[in-house]
């Protein structure tokens, strides 16, 4: 490595599978600051090449679904298998202060303690999809870290789940054993892209309905366009608490991934991750531009102001904010 690169220390201690190495980059990436976001581009650049080999895995679900008990059930059950995992963990953001608003460590309280888990918590802070939006970039630093699998958790269910599901090889959908309102609240686009649904909480007094509910959702997919030819998403009962139907929630995760790679599919779905984070990064520092730029914040309250006195549409703010940027950053 270049000893001339400030990053490459640091860089040098992901790659040594170092927990306290790993944890300071992903602050590092995680920064808003200009000169961190320089060092931290270096990083990732560094480490690209050592990325890769994880298994990528999301994990998403309806509210109440049990998902941080799902995601330290089965965090157990890989490391009781000697493997290495990561869990990114998106929590909630305080829309006052920003902050989360509570840490996973608190809820995954065994998972932590061992030493082939690592967990970060990271706070939302309003992104689309309920992930960071440098969440693809703490799974590459994990993966180059050694890492076997990175668990994913989203905040919940939503339409801008896509975000989630661009980002891994196996997207996975918690479920509530409830036939009624529950089912009507979920989207059928979720459905399409689950590669699993399980429904969570199947034990005691509830496993019957849990039985109802997956019933009705195999017969939903019956009726809906598959993710891929050949192969319909299973739907699995599980009981995170019980530490029932883990294993085979496991072994769905594996024979999908057996499912890709006989297939050739899981380049191609790769090469598809690293454009939508192309696409993502591009769109975040256009509008970064745009916004931090010193004439167009000038410019713009003159168009809010205009705006409000219903003198000119927001379309027509919009297109003449745009106009301005780009003659500007002509001029430069």
């Amino acid at each position: 490595m270049n000893t001339e690169n400030p990053v490459s220390p640091l860089a040098e201690g992901v790659l040594s599978g170092r927990r306290r190495a790993l944890a300071r980059a992903i602050t590092l990436i995680e920064s808003a600051n200009p000169a961190q976001r320089i060092r931290a581009n270096e990083l990732i650049s560094e480490l690209m090449a050592h990325s890769g080999g994880a298994l990528r895995v999301a994990i998403s679900g309806v509210p109440g679904a049990g998902k941080s008990t799902f995601i330290e059930a089965l965090g157990l059950l890989l490391v009781a298998k000697g493997k290495r995992v990561a869990v990114l963990t998106i929590d909630p953001s305080s829309k006052i202060s920003g902050g989360s608003i509570l840490g996973d460590k608190v809820r995954m309280e065994q998972l932590s303690r061992e030493k082939n888990a690592f967990i970060r918590p990271s706070p939302s802070s309003g992104s689309l999809g309920g992930v960071t939006r440098r969440t693809r970039e703490s799974m590459l630093l994990c993966e180059a870290a050694g890492y076997d699998v990175v668990l994913i958790e989203t905040v919940g269910v939503g339409q801008s789940e896509v975000t989630a599901s661009e980002m891994v090889d196996f997207f996975l959908v918690l479920m509530l054993p409830n036939a009624g309102d529950e089912i009507q609240g979920i989207k059928k686009g979720i459905i399409e892209m689950a590669d699993a649904l399980v429904i969570n909480k199947a034990d005691g007094e509830a496993r019957q309905a849990a039985q109802t509910t997956r019933n009705y959702y195999e017969n939903a997919l019956r009726f809906s366009l598959p993710k891929y030819r050949d192969r319909q998403a299973p739907v699995l009962l599980a009981s995170a608490l019980e530490n029932e139907g883990i294993q085979e929630v496991w072994d769905t995760v594996l024979a999908h991934r057996h499912f890709l790679e006989e297939r050739n599919l899981l380049v191609t779905l790769r090469a598809e991750q690293t454009r939508a984070w192309f696409h993502s990064t591009l769109h975040d520092d256009l509008l970064g531009r745009l916004y931090n730029h010193p004439g167009v914040k000038t410019r713009m309250q003159t168009l809010l102001d205009e705006m409000d006195h219903r003198a000119k549409s927001p379309h027509q703010c919009a297109e003449e904010l745009v106009a301005y940027f780009l003659s500007t950053a002509r001029d430069h």
